[in-house]
């Protein structure tokens, strides 16, 4: 089944988070591939330390739309990397749950490649999840879905000037 976290609220990442850990927990074999991230953050230590697979780009580039043209390259490298390296794990039964954080918002930048991800789509299996994070999901993504949980946002610190902190927002 496709799971979608999507919406302007906080909220998307640490949901998919939570249903790694359960999922994890529960026997399955999970693979966190985040996108457009690649700071360290306490969500993916986490993940790490309980054993569960972490796919992300090797460093942070900056905002994709404002990266340099060289950073945008590497993006796009790591992120068909990152994508061709899940799709082997979910081919060869390394991964039963996989969890695509962020895709949506690299899938509508065009920070990857579109037929990769539209190819999971395809992919109905019993034992198999699929978990797609960020805003605004095309169309074809909200036809797919079995479910979409919607994050929205009434009030945040950001607001106030307030700058993220470590253990709550990243």
């Amino acid at each position: 089944m496709l799971h979608i976290y999507t919406g302007e609220g906080k909220g998307k990442t640490t949901a998919s988070v939570g249903l790694a850990i359960r999922a994890h927990g529960a026997g399955r074999k999970v693979v966190f591939l985040q996108f457009l991230k690649g700071r360290e953050t306490a969500e993916v230590a986490v993940l790490k330390k309980v054993g569960i697979k972490v796919l992300r780009n090797s460093r942070d580039y900056g905002f994709f739309p404002r990266t340099t043209d060289e950073n945008r390259k590497a993006v796009l490298g790591e992120n068909l990397e990152n994508l061709k390296t899940a799709v082997a794990l979910v081919e060869n039964g390394e991964c039963d749950f996989l969890i695509l954080d962020e895709v949506i918002s690299a899938y509508n930048l065009e920070a990857l490649d579109r037929t990769v991800v539209d190819g999971l789509l395809e992919i109905r299996r019993e034992d198999f999840e699929l978990v797609f994070t960020g805003r605004e999901p095309p169309a074809h993504f909200i036809e797919a879905a079995d479910y979409i949980s919607e994050i929205k946002k009434v009030k945040h610190p950001y607001d106030a000037g307030i700058v993220a902190r470590r253990g709550v927002e990243f």
